[in-house]
């Protein structure tokens, strides 16, 4: 990044020195350093004010779209839709409630659980092409209902 650049992206999200030392982690010093041109900017520093800057998370495809809002506390998906940290807290419960109620009524199916949350964007070299899925259809619940109380039978018979 250019000088001038970080000096007016800096100046953007600052107010002052001091806060910007605080959120760099530096002393204030260092910030007039950087600010006069006296030093160059340490490179973290610089990608830092960039995230800040832009509101997003990692440089990863499944990330893509998403910004922070700092000030609000917030997650922003690509669609508009907003997320506070406590509503994310909530959401393993909420899928576990679903899923219950699903096996319950039989509806559709019920996902074979795995110990992966979000697949990997990268697998053996190679990027994926759709996202893995392991799903039950009800057709295939009640084969198995039928084998298994066909064995049960086999074995009261005697």
């Amino acid at each position: 990044m250019l000088h001038e650049s970080f000096v007016k992206l800096f100046w953007r999200h600052f107010d002052s020195i001091n806060q910007a030392a605080a959120w760099f982690h530096v002393r204030p010093i260092t910030i007039k350093r950087w600010l006069s041109g006296e030093i160059d900017v340490n490179p973290m520093a610089e990608k830092l004010l960039i995230i800040r800057s832009r509101g997003y998370l990692p440089d990863d495809t499944r990330w893509t779209g998403f910004r922070v809002d700092e000030e609000r506390c917030i997650i922003i998906t690509p669609e508009g839709r907003v997320f506070s940290p406590k509503e994310l807290d909530s959401w393993a419960l909420r899928f576990d409630e679903y899923h219950a109620l699903k096996r319950m009524y039989e509806l559709d199916y019920v996902p074979v659980r795995s110990n992966v949350v979000t697949p990997l964007p990268f697998r053996g070299g190679r990027r994926m092409t759709q996202p893995q899925q392991q799903t039950v259809t009800k057709e295939k619940k009640k084969e198995v209902r039928k084998a298994q109380a066909k064995r049960a039978n086999q074995f009261k018979a005697p």
